[in-house]
């Protein structure tokens, strides 16, 4: 259920237990980063792109790429289902998009990204580019692969080129800070002279006071910018003026990374067309007749082979090649001037790149001084600038650890998916509407108005576990997930420290952890007002994500269950792990308000510096007072910044609850996405609204999955679900909430009903609830060896597992579920399970 999007969805990560793909890092746990050195990783289809070893040691080598425009196929923010089609512009290393070009030219864009700090991927066979900055990611594709090859060459070349401007920035400033000159014989004043007045400081506190516009400072920076970016575009197209010349794959590669080129066809002219007929440029025509060797030459050979892309000069576009500039024949003269005009020109830029980079150093100090309020001081100004703190080292970013989860092949894979949804011409947008922020706000203001729920009563169990949770910054997590970007994570197995003390299993039994809406639900005679509470309920279980986001749960192993038996809320529950590849939890809990079961699954995309997980499968409840059957689906899950310590998890998408007995009412849910430019207030948005069979609406309502939900069309309008406190120092324990810390505990009165499958008895589980860190690591591998073994042995008798508590079945819509066999009670009751055979699973 929604429970996943919290930890759940982080924990059905990485490892299945019992495979390891690469077990070479496990014992010493290193953070040895080799694996990144190559320039490119392969795994399957897809490739990871890095520039950085192409640009050289100096950023001047590396040309300001041309402007790159033109219409993709973008996926869909939310559901994640199909695509639309987006105008993209690419700008010194600043992509944008919208839905045309006209909304571009006028500067609506729907999104802006600096492909400098964004991990790059490839997919050749799909055309697929993905573009991953930890905070925003993007799914594009291109219509054929020749555009497919432009765009990787521009972004290429537009990464690159940021990349060197930033280190060349960065040396300038420790340059400027250092008191030396730079280029071009601006020197930084690092120290005030001596004979300078006293007064001199207070001058420039008054002047800095009287700049009302302070960003008209960034506008003329930017604009010098622009223009030199412009001239130096010019300069290269004097450059290609040579008509006697051949080009290579690597010309051809570089011309169309610094050409301004426009990836749409011109629309033929309706006056003048032949019926039937349509005429473009050939490339011959476009470039004109001394250029009639070029294609032959090319046509034979694959471009970028950097890239290896396999684009030959033949399939490139040729309205493409005509947007490159005619030859011209010139005189000896002419062309001794133009080499003169390039030479100078090159000086001159050089000069002015020299200045704008010392500008903007200096801009920067008055700015800081400015926001800290200190300019009245005399030594402020003089004081070099204060270091900067860039993005966390490799050690630093393997101390943070995210959830991932399984890449279970079931229903449609994410490349059928794609697909699936595949429209050129649709345009419609998956935004969030407009009304979404100021409502959420309103919601918002009336849950924080709104006091806590009375703290429950204690029920005698345990408030803290037996250790605090580990330090795992010695886990070398980056070379881990670097060496298995694309890879089935199931299937990689991790050690004892990145996991938390609780099991997959009794992951899904938190889901439950509000089940007193599912209570008032079953008591609530208007179907309308119980699709509220129902709602309400699938939105409470993500609410755990928030503070469980270091560490991962134990992966199940094939066989094992959890029971979990709780009076004092009124329910009983059964899970079992039934299937291993893919992996499958299924669960089912009675109580006598309500039956709510699930088989829990999931793939994941991990994109280098965010991690997607999709999950698949529905979500059931009943109410046995109205026969009432409620069915609904699960959403997105992303973690934005896997490999920061700026990581944050993000759920977005929708959710549709049907009543499977009634079509009086349906509830649609959005889990809004944020968007890049919004404020740390408005993420974790969700909203929803119940619908009679006409469509119309009944009630809203909404707030965020983190904080509370709140319904102002009821008849008394009222928060129907707000979470409940942290416990004291839950962050020394995992993040767990009260019921976490209790899912775990074993009494002695309770280990005697317990069949040997259960999650508590888990050996390496326990060693790590007692903080016996390495001792649990060792017996994770032993149990994880042993399933491997007794897989073999099933598969050498030709048998298969057959899940002991649960059946396979089908549901209303033809898919494959898991169900209650509804023999676990009756086991545990008579004979018990100490006088039955059982599996050894450990």
């Amino acid at each position: 259920m929604a429970s996943y999007g919290s930890s759940l969805n982080l924990s059905q990560s990485l490892a299945s237990g019992p495979e390891k793909s690469s077990p070479a890092w496990k014992p010493s746990h290193s953070r040895s980063s080799s694996t990144l050195s190559s320039s490119r990783h392969v795994v399957k289809d897809w490739e990871v792109i890095d520039e950085t070893q192409a640009g050289g040691d100096n950023p001047h080598e590396v040309t300001t790429p041309g402007i790159c425009e033109g219409y993709l196929l973008k996926r869909r923010k939310w559901p994640l289902k199909g695509w639309h089609k987006r105008y993209f512009v690419l700008e010194v290393g600043n992509l944008r998009y919208s839905k045309n070009q006209q909304d571009v030219c006028r500067g609506r864009v729907q999104g802006s990204l600096d492909v400098g700090l964004a991990v790059m991927s490839i997919n050749k066979k799909s055309n697929r580019i993905e573009l991953d900055a930890g905070d925003i990611l993007y799914h594009m594709k291109a219509k054929s692969h020749e555009l497919f090859y432009i765009w990787v060459t521009k972004l290429q070349a537009h990464r690159l080129y940021k990349k060197n401007a930033s280190s060349h920035c960065a040396a300038a400033g420790q340059s400027l800070r250092n008191g030396d000159l730079v280029s071009g014989g601006v020197a930084h004043p690092a120290e005030a002279p001596s004979g300078v007045p006293p007064s001199a400081n207070s001058k420039v506190s008054a002047w800095l006071q009287q700049s009302h516009d302070p960003d008209l400072c960034v506008q003329e920076l930017h604009r010098c910018n622009v223009e030199l970016s412009e001239i130096n575009r010019l300069i290269q197209r004097l450059q290609m003026l040579d008509t006697g010349q051949t080009l290579t794959n690597g010309d051809l590669k570089r011309i169309i990374s610094i050409q301004n080129l426009s990836l749409e066809k011109p629309r033929k002219p309706r006056s003048g067309k032949i019926w039937g007929h349509s005429r473009t440029l050939s490339r011959v025509e476009a470039l004109g007749m001394p250029l009639r060797g070029i294609t032959k030459s090319l046509s034979s050979s694959h471009l970028g082979s950097s890239t290896n892309l396999g684009a030959s000069a033949s399939s490139i576009p040729d309205y493409v090649f005509s947007q490159l500039p005619p030859p011209t024949f010139t005189s000896p003269e002419g062309k001794r001037i133009q080499q003169d005009i390039c030479a100078m020109s090159l000086r001159v830029i050089a000069s002015l790149k020299a200045v704008h980079e010392t500008l903007s150093q200096e801009r920067q100090k008055l700015q800081e001084a400015w926001e800290t309020n200190n300019i009245h001081q005399a030594n402020t100004l003089a004081e070099p600038a204060a270091e900067s703190h860039g993005p966390p080292s490799v050690a630093d970013s393997a101390a943070e650890y995210f959830d991932a989860s399984y890449d279970v092949i079931c229903g449609s894979s994410s490349d059928v998916s794609d697909e699936s949804g595949l429209s050129e011409g649709s345009t419609t947008d998956s935004e969030p509407e407009e009304g979404h922020a100021s409502a959420t706000r309103k919601y918002r203001a009336s849950i924080s108005r709104t006091p806590n729920s009375a703290v429950p009563k204690s029920t005698g169990r345990r408030t803290t576990l037996p250790a605090h949770c580990p330090d795992n910054s010695h886990v070398g997590l980056m070379a881990i997930l670097y060496n298995n970007i694309g890879k089935d994570l199931a299937r990689v197995s991790m050690p004892a420290p990145l996991n938390e003390p609780l099991n997959l299993l009794q992951r899904l039994c938190e889901e439950l952890e509000y089940s007193e809406l599912l209570d008032t639900a079953n008591n609530t005679p208007d179907p309308y007002q119980r699709m509220v509470y129902i709602a309400a309920f699938a939105i409470s279980g993500y609410s755990t994500a928030t503070f469980r986001n270091r560490y991962k749960p134990f992966n199940p192993v094939l066989g094992e269950t959890y029971e979990c038996i709780r009076e004092d809320r009124g329910f009983r529950l059964i899970s079992e792990q039934v299937c291993h590849h893919p992996p499958i939890s299924a669960c089912h809990a009675d109580s006598e308000n309500f039956s709510f079961w699930q088989d829990q699954r999931w793939k994941n995309k991990f994109w280098g510096k965010s991690l997607e997980i999709l999950p698949t499968g529905m979500v059931n409840a009943t109410l046995p007072r109205y026969g009432d059957h409620y069915e609904w689906n699960k959403v997105v899950t992303c973690i934005h910044n896997v490999l920061s310590q700026q990581r944050y998890l993000e759920h977005y998408g929708e959710v549709t609850i049907r009543n499977l007995k009634s079509d009086v009412c349906t509830c649609k849910i959005t889990f809004v996405k944020s968007r890049y430019w919004g404020s740390e207030t408005n993420k974790n948005e969700v909203q929803g609204a119940v619908l009679d069979q006409s469509g119309s609406i009944i009630h809203r309502f909404g707030g965020l999955w983190h904080e509370g939900i709140f319904c102002d069309t009821l008849p008394t309008p009222k928060c129907v679900w707000k979470p409940n406190p942290q416990p004291k120092d839950h962050l020394l324990y995992y993040g767990f909430s009260s019921l976490a810390m209790e899912l775990n505990e074993l009494d002695a009165d309770l280990k005697p009903l317990l069949p040997p499958t259960d999650s508590r008895l888990r050996p390496d589980q326990r060693l790590l609830e007692e903080g016996k860190v390495e001792e649990a690591d060792r017996k994770k591998d032993d149990i994880e060896e042993f399933q491997r073994e007794r897989r073999k042995e099933l598969n050498k008798k030709g048998k298969e597992h057959v899940p002991r508590f649960f059946r396979k079945a089908k549901d209303s819509c033809g898919r494959d579920v898991w169900l209650s066999n509804d023999s676990y009670w009756k086991l545990r009751e008579n004979p018990g399970f100490a006088n039955t055979e059982n599996i050894n699973v450990w």
